[in-house]
């Protein structure tokens, strides 16, 4: 799927969808045209992963993140 529709499925921005690629949270890929994308099951681990996942876990990734960015 293009990085706009997993913005959009996700709820967030594109600069966010940057983000997670860049952390390696989502896996990209391209269509048949060459366009940049995101793979579906990425889209969906993202999306359950957002659903279930403690207060916690949410700032220890935020962490590791920002961490990785330095």
């Amino acid at each position: 799927m293009s990085q706009r529709e997993a913005a959009r499925y996700l709820g967030m921005t594109l600069v966010h969808v940057g983000r997670l690629l860049a952390n390696r949270h989502l896996i990209p890929a391209e269509n048949s045209a060459g366009r940049a994308g995101v793979t579906t099951v990425s889209v969906e681990a993202e999306k359950a992963w957002r659903a279930n996942a403690t207060m916690r876990a949410k700032f220890v990734r935020l962490l590791k993140d920002t961490v990785n960015w330095f």
